[in-house]
């Protein structure tokens, strides 16, 4: 689902650049949070932005690119990898757009080499997750969408802030719109990332044939792609060393204005890749009175690609762990029960470790997580990634 959770503040826009395009000094910006993960999501002064109001038709490589006049997108890569040794990594590399103004347009989205004035920013969030030392490295970082610092294209096909980049690399088999990408990211400490990644089943237009709805308002919603299941193979560099890994990925892409009503504060969702080749996708949102939003939804995806949307009413899930956050003091289940019974699947879902949380400019919960159950009547197991938001406020509150 993710990301808009990220609204964030920049001291140095005064108020009459609100009405124009967006400007930075030649030194970096300071940017901090300045509302919570609810407020963000809910949405602000949206007049002039364009939503998500209905099912649309799709056109790529298009809509694998930037899409101006939406508040909010984002470019979401999760995995699970291991070496040759059966070494654990999970890593999430994700890539934000955020307007700042409604004035946007094409041009101003995708930019060419020169030029600093822009209504667009862009922010990136880099983490690895060492499952064997239970150690969990992150950075962030921002960028204007303006002399070629960042930006997001289709031909050819490139999403990018800064030497942070997901770039489509040659395929024989690829096409408009399902192709293999090299990702890389670095932290300063030299923790760093080097993937190729490939898909292996079909694109997903999540919810009602890409349009996700998540609130009772007209407009609530998001236009929802993924590809739930990515061959993957690269280096992970940590401490000095070099480790080639392979395993699985999955991918997010995500583009709205406003998602979340009044009345909801965040959201547990989980990503999950079996080992029989099935796909489980699933959020829960959480409504500011402890219920559970009845716009909760998720998707079965076969091994063959084949999409069977889930609801709220189908899927139970028991919170058996919780984990408190020595940095934010933040309460998170850490393990969890999942029943499916109208598909004759359940799941015992932990984390790989405990402390998997992003304490950057708003802290939310994103990490690497150990599937085991039945799914009919079958043994199963597998990986996967769940996130969280909205324990912060609850924990305030």
């Amino acid at each position: 689902m993710k990301r808009s959770f990220w609204y964030i503040f920049i001291p140095l826009i005064v108020l009459g650049l609100g009405f124009g395009a967006w400007h930075l000094s030649d030194e970096d910006a300071e940017i901090g949070a300045s509302v919570s993960v609810a407020e963000a999501m809910g949405g602000g002064d949206l007049e002039g932005y364009k939503r998500a109001t209905g099912p649309k038709e799709f056109e790529f490589p298009e809509d694998h690119a930037a899409h101006p006049g939406y508040k909010t997108e984002w470019w979401y890569y999760t995995g699970n990898l291991f070496t040759q040794e059966g070494r654990q990594f999970g890593y999430q590399f994700t890539i934000f757009r955020n307007q700042l103004n409604p004035t946007g347009t094409e041009k101003d989205s995708v930019q060419t080499d020169t030029g600093w004035s822009t209504d667009q920013l862009y922010m990136g969030h880099f983490a690895i997750s060492d499952v064997e030392n239970e150690d969990h490295l992150f950075a962030e970082r921002y960028s204007r969408g303006a002399a070629g610092l960042a930006g997001a294209r289709a031909e050819p096909y490139r999403i990018w802030l800064e030497d942070w980049e997901i770039v489509q690399v040659g395929s024989e088999n690829a096409t408009d719109k399902q192709f293999p990408v090299h990702i890389k990211a670095s932290m300063e400490d030299g923790t760093a990332i080097d993937f190729h990644i490939n898909p292996i089943k079909p694109l997903v237009l999540q919810g009602d044939k890409g349009y996700d709805r998540k609130g009772a308002e007209q407009g609530n919603a998001s236009y929802y792609l993924s590809f739930t299941r990515m061959d993957t193979e690269g280096i992970i560099s940590k401490n000095g060393q070099k480790f080639e890994v392979s395993g699985l990925s999955w991918m997010d892409h995500e583009w709205s204005t406003s998602v979340l009503g009044e009345a909801q504060e965040g959201w547990d969702w989980f990503s999950i890749q079996l080992s029989n080749g099935y796909d489980l996708m699933y959020y829960q949102l959480h409504n500011d009175d402890g219920s559970i939003s009845k716009f909760t939804t998720g998707s079965l995806i076969s091994s063959d690609g084949t999409k069977t949307t889930i609801d709220a009413s189908d899927v139970t899930v028991e919170v058996v762990d919780r984990w408190e956050s020595p940095h934010s003091k933040a309460m998170y289940p850490s393990s969890w029960k999942m029943d499916i019974p109208k598909y004759n699947l359940s799941l015992d879902v932990e984390t790989q470790f405990p402390d998997q949380e992003m304490d950057i400019s708003i802290r939310y919960y994103e990490g690497t997580v150990a599937v085991s159950g039945r799914m009919n009547g079958n043994e199963v197991d597998g990986n996967g990634f769940i996130e969280m938001t909205g324990y912060e406020e609850e924990r305030s509150q």
